[in-house]
């Protein structure tokens, strides 16, 4: 008799244990990258459509007279023969001496504030060359200045391997691309990755764009220094305060404002559409 009584509460035992691993299984699968966060519990509707209108809100960069620029640097543009550059370039306050493309290297008008610079095709005009480097730094603080990110530090820093979608990025510290990642969105999501030391991309590693993400809608706004690997490929606008290194055979689609130089090293630069 007291088997008999064993029986049914042994089996309502297992029936709660059962319940409960259920449903600490399903808690556990519910998880996704959507906020400041790498990786949280998915929000309820109305907290998701709140996430979901701040990224649509998100503004993309003004930069002024800067944005006819493809490069456009403080101190200096030096090169290592033969880069391909498609877009205008300029350099200033340094002199036009500072720029050490070739007239042959450059499809678009090369700026320089004095009658130095590659010849014959240099263009002296340093009213225009004053108010784009102006408007560089301006653009600089806005996306420096931009608050309440999507994503905060996310991979810790390192993100090969990640698809990125639309919104603000915030990183405290380096940030390494060291294998290949991808930029989705649609033609007219605006993405912000703002970091607060050097950027770094590893040889050979690729940004790809999909879903229609275009890379005039990117922008990286760089504390430190900017150096793409060894026959790298980048996507989008470069904001940096100080340097932007490229390696031998790298190329971007995009554009690079630099507040100190931008170095060449036979490289591929082509000016967003």
């Amino acid at each position: 008799m007291k088997l008999v009584k064993v029986i049914p509460m042994i089996a309502m035992l297992l029936v709660g244990v059962l319940s409960s691993c259920s449903a600490d299984a399903e808690s556990s699968e519910l998880v996704i990258a959507n906020s400041k966060y790498e990786t949280t519990p998915i929000s309820s509707p109305k907290q998701e459509a709140s996430t979901s209108s701040q990224v649509s809100a998100l503004k993309g960069i003004n930069l002024g007279v800067a944005e006819n620029f493809v490069i456009l640097s403080k101190t200096g543009i030096t090169d290592v023969y033969k880069s391909d550059v498609t877009g205008d370039i300029g350099v200033s306050p340094i002199t036009g001496a500072a720029i050490l493309l070739k007239c042959n290297e450059v499809t678009g008008t090369i700026y320089t504030v004095d009658a130095a610079g590659p010849l014959p095709c240099r263009v002296t005009n340093a009213t225009r060359l004053t108010t784009a480097v102006g408007d560089m730094q301006t653009a600089y603080t806005d996306a420096a200045g931009r608050s309440n990110p999507n994503f905060l530090n996310l991979g810790a820093g390192s993100i090969g391997g990640k698809t990125l979608t639309p919104g603000l990025y915030t990183w405290t510290s380096d940030l390494l691309i060291p294998t290949d990642i991808t930029i989705s969105g649609s033609p007219t999501d605006v993405w912000i990755f703002q970091v607060a030391g050097n950027l770094d991309m590893s040889n050979a590693v690729r940004i790809t764009l999909a879903g229609g993400a275009q890379a005039k809608n990117i922008f990286w706004q760089t504390a430190g220094a900017v150096t793409l690997g060894t026959t790298s490929h980048f996507e989008g606008i470069i904001l940096s305060k100080t340097g932007i290194n490229l390696k031998t055979g790298a190329s971007i689609n995009g554009k690079m404002m630099a507040q100190t130089a931008v170095t060449l090293q036979m490289n591929t630069v082509k000016r967003p559409q």
